[in-house]
């Protein structure tokens, strides 16, 4: 009795296969005396599962344990689906070989995943159609992960995902379920961490047309490098009134002594959490920001911190990006302090200490070791840049600055055309990225990837959640994957097909064909399906002529400094 209401659970919801693996270990015998018999071949199909005997059945004579038949009912983890046709993406030297008929896994996603994603699939094979006529595509290969995987497999991010996606170097993703508050990992985050993508790239730009709740979004145009592997997304972390937690307490507050009963008001009812920052991991982020904003001719780098209170973490990253600049960059880049006191100079102060005191305000306030500080600065840098930097020269060089990031929310709302590159920790990137998307239309038309510019691994992605309620109905705006295998394609040195699906977008959302996100927003839209948004960039692609790309600017989406 109780198989066959679970086998009921499991086809009319998936989730309810918990319920059927349970059973099927805890329960060894019928009610009757028989063993439990293996599902029947038509119930298992359906279910993505193996109908064949798995290799851990016991040998014959022996009687199989439950955990071996509970394998048998579920059968082996599936590897992708064998891709036919096609050839590896591969990096020699540092620079990606990519074949005309590369091998691309993707996850379709969770929850609106599928919807989207088959929007995007095709408007991402007819804008390679349309550029390069025929000669290249996309041999695409589905590999699993979450609530899809976990019916299939049994794991919510199985090892032949990570395979395929170590393999083949480039891929792309829905979004992705992770069960809350159960001790689950973030997949998104093991993801990123498996393949070691420390960098989290997200341009944010306006598209024409696009509903926004600011006067105007046309000044938005930002690229944001966010660290994708450090600071809190790391966690480590334990629970309050856990032996783990009273530890913890008594290290810090006994031993390190870095930590009072002033500073945590209630220790024995705290949870605690690790946040690593380090320098290496500093480096290559603020490294691929500085390479991107010069090869795309960007004006400056934003250093996003919170080193006012956090001194050593963030104030580590500020200091050790500027450092970084410095070092490997400096007859092309120069610091924002750098900027001022050349200025000064440029503007006839001769006086070291009157440029001092217009760089520092309060310096006349200073104590005097303080303002000898300052005026050595103001020294070593007209000593070490002014024949390079001066007579305006080092308006012609990047420029990198900082900024602290409460800050920096109200400065990219009310002046963000003074910001262009941004390069910032974890958890402070992922709340910018998207209280710019905001400003831009949301995160429904928000693009995002996660590259490892050293080894070329590279992991496009919605940026958005599966938004559950809305799966399977059609409904929701598939912008954010569409955008994200633009920047996919451009990252390959697709560049030509990149420009098809920019301008194919800009005509849709011109014509005021839109999904319902932004219909209600707009006067006389006309409020399309998921997949009818896809056919109407596809049939935008008709008016395109790829001969005529040589004027469109593309660095808001550009992902590869190396391009």
């Amino acid at each position: 009795g109780i198989r066959d209401h679970c086998v009921t659970g499991v086809q009319t919801c998936g989730s309810s296969d918990l319920f059927f693996r349970a059973a099927s270990c805890l329960f060894s015998e019928h009610p009757s005396g028989g063993s439990l018999p293996p599902l029947p071949p038509s119930l298992l199909l359906p279910l993505g599962m193996s109908a064949a005997p798995s290799s851990s059945r016991a040998s014959d004579g022996e009687a199989p344990s439950k955990k071996q038949r509970a394998n048998d009912v579920l059968g082996k983890p599936e590897p992708p689906i064998a891709v036919s046709n096609g050839q590896p993406i591969q990096m020699e030297n540092g620079v990606l070989r990519v074949p005309f008929d590369p091998i691309i896994p993707f996850i379709e996603g969770d929850g609106t995943g599928p919807d989207i994603w088959a929007a995007a699939r095709r408007v991402l094979d007819a804008a390679v159609q349309k550029a390069y006529r025929g000669k290249r595509h996309i041999c695409w290969m589905e590999v699993y992960a979450g609530e899809k995987s976990f019916r299939r497999t049994g794991s919510w991010l199985p090892q032949e995902t990570l395979d395929a996606y170590k393999k083949y170097l480039i891929g792309i993703k829905g979004p992705l379920t992770t069960p809350i508050g159960q001790g689950h990992r973030s997949l998104n985050v093991a993801l990123r961490r498996e393949l070691d993508l420390y960098t989290c790239l997200r341009p944010v730009r306006w598209f024409k047309g696009v509903p926004s709740p600011v006067k105007d979004p046309s000044k938005v145009d930002m690229v944001i490098f966010r660290e994708n592997i450090e600071d809190i997304y790391a966690g480590i972390e334990v629970p309050p009134k856990s032996e783990k937690a009273a530890r913890l307490w008594k290290f810090l507050s006994e031993e390190l002594k870095i930590a009072t009963p002033g500073d945590v008001p209630f220790p024995a009812d705290c949870a605690f959490g690790i946040k690593p920052i380090s320098i290496p991991g500093t480096e290559r982020l603020v490294r691929a920001a500085i390479l991107y904003a010069l090869k795309n001719h960007r004006r400056s780098v934003t250093l996003v911190h919170k080193g006012n209170i956090q001194k050593f973490t963030e104030g580590g990253f500020k200091n050790w990006a500027y450092n970084l600049a410095k070092r490997e960059f400096r007859d092309r880049i120069v610091t924002e302090r750098e900027s001022w006191i050349i200025s000064n100079k440029d503007g006839g102060v001769d006086d070291i200490e009157e440029n001092a005191s217009m760089v520092e305000p309060g310096f006349s306030m200073m104590t005097a070791p303080q303002q000898q500080a300052i005026l050595d600065e103001v020294q070593s840098t007209l000593s070490a840049l002014y024949a390079t930097h001066g007579l305006g020269k080092w308006r012609e060089k990047l420029l990198i600055k900082d900024v602290i990031a409460d800050i920096m929310l109200q400065h990219v709302l009310v002046q963000p055309q003074n910001f262009d590159v941004i390069a910032t920790t974890n958890l402070n990137g992922d709340y910018l990225s998207d209280a710019l998307a905001a400003q831009v239309g949301g995160i429904g038309i928000a693009p995002g990837g996660n590259i490892n510019y050293l080894t070329g691994h590279a992991v496009f992605e919605a940026t958005h959640g599966t938004a559950p309620r809305f799966a399977n109905l059609d409904v929701v705006n598939p912008g954010s994957v569409i955008l994200s295998g633009e920047m996919m394609l451009r990252h390959m040195g697709w560049s030509r097909a990149a420009n098809v699906i920019l301008l194919a977008l800009d005509r849709t959302i011109a014509c005021k064909q839109v999904t319902f996100d932004f219909a209600h927003q707009m006067e006389g839209a006309k409020k399309l399906k998921t997949s009818e948004f896809g056919d109407a960039m596809i049939e935008h692609m008709d008016e395109i002529n790829i001969d005529t790309f040589t004027h469109i600017d593309p660095s808001s989406f550009s992902s590869d400094p190396n391009i």
